[in-house]
């Protein structure tokens, strides 16, 4: 039997139970740029590569905020990454709004994946085609959550998705026990690291094509681009390139894809 005699929508089960359309949205997942997650008993860090479609274009920014206690990076179809960041910034601001405090992480990604499952078993929709690391902070401390098109959801200690991501996901495990302990600077590096380690090797981090989000004890959630993330590049001993522009070398996107 021929796949696409299952794959009409994402309510058809092929015999071997599997939904294909969930499997194509999980590989858009694969073709968007690298981000990578991790915390500390403090602090929890984004980062992430940036890439422009075009010599002609900007980079795309790859880390949104939610709240100040909160933020996402994502890999996968742009345009989906923007309606889950937009409802999630929703729900943050209706908590503010009528608890005067803020949403509890593990209450955004349960409400989340609730919102996420309908797309996976109606006829008249399709899965979300993004992958997301949530980052934030509350009153039980630092979290990562990875989200899938699937709707499932994990709370993590570390991880990487994307393009590449199974070399992140190496290093990340190989010094996971350091994280537990690691200061700000530290667990930066380490972010820093294992995002250079999905790239190809004519490919450079610079201060144009990488992204850093820090949230913590004591630190509302905040974004590092451009000349601000010169500093954590030197950590790892990477000299910036002023100014200059890397080519991102990543793989094309399948047609009618627009992957980040």
């Amino acid at each position: 039997m021929f796949r696409n005699q299952y794959d009409s929508d994402v309510t058809t089960w092929s015999p071997d139970g599997r939904l294909h359309q969930v499997e194509y949205a999980m590989e858009a997942v694969k073709q968007g740029s690298a981000t990578v997650g991790l915390k500390s008993k403090t602090h929890a860090v984004l980062v992430a590569l940036k890439r422009a479609p075009s010599e002609l274009a900007a980079y795309q920014k790859k880390i949104i905020p939610l709240d100040t206690h909160a933020g996402v990076s994502f890999a996968g179809l742009t345009a989906d990454a923007k309606t889950l960041t937009r409802w999630m910034r929703s729900e943050c601001l209706s908590s503010r709004y009528r608890n005067d405090s803020a949403l509890p992480l593990p209450t955004l990604i349960s409400d989340l994946s609730s919102y996420m499952q309908p797309s996976t078993q109606g006829y008249n929709r399709r899965p979300y085609g993004v992958g997301l690391l949530v980052a934030g902070f509350d009153n039980k401390g630092p979290h990562i959550y990875q989200v899938c098109p699937s709707a499932n959801t994990y709370d993590c200690r570390a991880m990487a998705i994307g393009a590449r991501s199974q070399s992140a996901k190496t290093y990340l495990e190989r010094h996971l026990d350091e994280f537990v302990n690691a200061d700000l600077e530290e667990l930066v590096a380490h972010g820093i690291r294992g995002l250079r380690d999905t790239l190809p090797n004519e490919i450079q981090l610079n201060n144009k094509n990488l992204s850093i989000a820090i949230v913590g004890k004591g630190r509302d959630f905040t974004i590092y681009e451009d000349a601000s993330v010169d500093p954590y590049l030197e950590l790892v001993g990477d000299a910036p390139a002023a100014g200059a522009a890397a080519d991102e070398g990543e793989e094309e996107p399948a047609a009618g894809m627009e992957t980040d």
